[in-house]
């Protein structure tokens, strides 16, 4: 059989406008490191300058937190990866910039090396290749077979609807089984959050260009900062019983992954994708999340 490369052509697109949106992202994934490196050093010191608590930072605790100038530098580079991740969904689709955010995985691996002393050992080395390129393969795939549409209300609602249950379920989860809660538990519910942030984002950028700001898209902005707030509460916690490098993998991954359902699902950002796209889809997924559980296994600074 041969292979017909004209037809194979015509099925591999890209949108020009693209080229501008992924090295915005890869400059958001760069802020991303460096402010996730500088907020668990401001997390780290504060946990150990006062009695660690199960369950949670406490309020004493997060209000120290504004007093250590490592996390406040910390958290002005993340509002600047923010910035240039929401710069960068205003050029792309969210299914090709999200998950670039993994780059931001292999420059903390490095970075948290350097500063703890503490070389990453074979199996998490394995585990971070296997995020990166199961992220790599997605957004690979991603930026030659999304396409760019413009989001229904119906579509709004939808999502709203999932957000206020995925935000319910967590706060339970949360008050019932936070002493039972490791660094794992709470970069997943992180990622999920952050997922449904970069999908509102986008949604909210999507219906402003088109002139489109009434009280639905106030309420996405709502739902928008409730799920950023309890999100960066759970990353706080994640940087308190892991190391920062953990914590990257799985928001890098996780988030990426929910974006790019509720990208394909909902927003049918995939609908023209061949059938060895979604394929291709479901592998890269399945690689970059059994690579996060490795690490948080095999991380030598992992906590049990």
């Amino acid at each position: 059989m041969t292979l017909d490369l004209s037809e194979l052509a015509a099925e591999i697109t890209i949108d020009p406008r693209q080229a501008i949106g992924i090295p915005l992202a890869l400059v958001g994934a760069v802020f991303l490191s460096l402010g996730a490196q500088f907020q668990h050093r401001g997390v780290t010191k504060v946990e150990a300058s006062t009695s660690l608590v199960t369950g949670g930072l406490n309020a004493r605790q997060l209000a120290l937190l504004l007093a250590r100038p490592s996390w406040v530098l910390g958290t002005l580079m993340l509002g600047l990866a923010i910035a240039f991740q929401l710069s960068s969904l205003a050029f792309a689709p969210l299914i090709v910039v999200q998950p670039l955010g993994a780059v931001a995985l292999v420059i903390t691996t490095i970075l948290n090396a350097r500063v703890s002393r503490v070389s990453p050992n074979r199996a998490s080395l394995i585990a971070i290749g296997m995020c990166v390129a199961g992220v790599g393969l997605f957004v690979t795939v991603a930026a030659f077979t999304a396409v760019d549409k413009p989001v229904t209300d119906a579509d709004l609602i939808t999502i709203l609807v999932v957000l206020a249950i995925v935000l319910v379920g967590a706060g339970l989860t949360f008050s019932g089984l936070r002493q039972k809660f490791s660094a794992i538990f709470y970069i997943i519910g992180a990622g999920i959050l952050y997922g449904f942030v970069a999908t509102l984002a986008k949604v909210i950028i999507n219906r402003v260009q088109h002139g489109n700001f009434e009280w639905l898209t106030l309420t996405c902005l709502l739902g928008l900062l409730l799920a950023a707030g309890l999100g960066g509460y759970f990353v706080q916690n994640a940087y308190a019983s892991g190391p920062p490098d953990l914590v990257i993998a799985g928001l890098t991954v996780v988030d990426p992954l929910v974006a790019v359902g509720i990208g394909i699902i909902v927003l049918g950002e995939a609908s023209q994708a061949p059938l060895w796209a979604v394929i291709a889809f479901l592998v890269a997924g399945v690689i970059a999340i059994w690579g996060v559980f490795l690490l948080s296994k095999y991380h030598p600074q992992a906590r049990v």
